[in-house]
């Protein structure tokens, strides 16, 4: 197994994988440096979710490679993709996904009360994220009297308060009105750009894709664009996952 070029935070090689039988993904690599925004493009069911899901640990390919600085994310055991997630990876998806019974700013807070930061500490970073996204007002509420687009910037809020490494962000405005989405976005890639937080933006919507620094796109699970690491890349010997049967089951998660 060869490792990837040191310069790219994440890389994929030959990635492989199918869902109910149909081919998700056949053949896709790509490389992303540090504090770049790369745009994720294509019509729905091309993959995008999948590719995501595979590149965050999320999902085990049924071939190829993942890596993350260095580390092979594709042969990492359950619970070691679940730390890295964790502690290096955040995730907005198009639901917000919160926890009916916290409140926003408990929320926001989750993933640094997960790691055992200080219950002040997480509190005050969790607000500040809140505040940043213009919702600091309704940090004691809870989500059931939250409007969407408050819900899907508190679940942003979330992905930023440990400033990850890279933020995958599926479909993040796809429940939000074109307005509310645009601002929410710019909020997200000006705070990317501030702390090098590399991102990878999923969305059908061209005028979405125009705001990163770079598109990729997907027809059928297939690379399209034309890209340096566009590939496909050939195989050569990539394992399949060993817990490739979890990664199947997790298949019928949509693209």
């Amino acid at each position: 197994m060869e490792a990837p070029p040191d310069d790219h935070v994440l890389w994929a090689r030959s990635l492989h994988h199918t869902h109910r039988g149909s081919p998700a993904l056949t053949g896709v690599g790509l490389a992303v440096r540090e504090g770049e925004i790369l745009a994720v493009s294509g019509p729905r069911g091309a993959g995008k979710t999948t590719l995501l899901r595979c590149l965050s640990g999320q999902l085990v390919p049924a071939g190829g490679e993942v890596w993350f600085n260095g580390t092979p994310v594709h042969t990492l055991h359950t619970a070691h993709r679940e730390r890295l997630r964790r502690e290096r990876f955040g995730w907005i998806g198009p639901d917000a996904a919160l926890v009916p019974e916290l409140t926003v700013w408990e929320n926001a807070a989750l993933p640094l009360l997960l790691r055992g930061v200080p219950h002040r500490r997480a509190r005050t970073a969790a607000r500040e994220w809140l505040e940043r996204l213009d919702i600091g007002a309704v940090a004691g509420r809870r989500p059931g009297a939250l409007t969407p687009a408050q819900r899907q910037r508190t679940a942003t809020a979330r992905a930023l308060v440990a400033e990850p490494a890279v933020l995958f962000a599926d479909e993040p405005t796809a429940t939000l009105h074109r307005a509310d989405g645009g601002q929410l976005l710019r909020t997200v890639l000006a705070a990317a750009r501030s702390h090098r937080i590399t991102v990878l933006l999923a969305s059908h919507d061209a005028g979405i894709a125009a705001l990163a620094d770079r598109e990729l796109t997907l027809l059928d699970g297939r690379r399209t664009d034309t890209g340096p690491d566009s590939g496909p890349s050939p195989d050569h010997g990539a394992p399949a996952a060993a817990d490739g049967t979890e990664g199947r089951a997790a298949c019928s998660l949509s693209v």
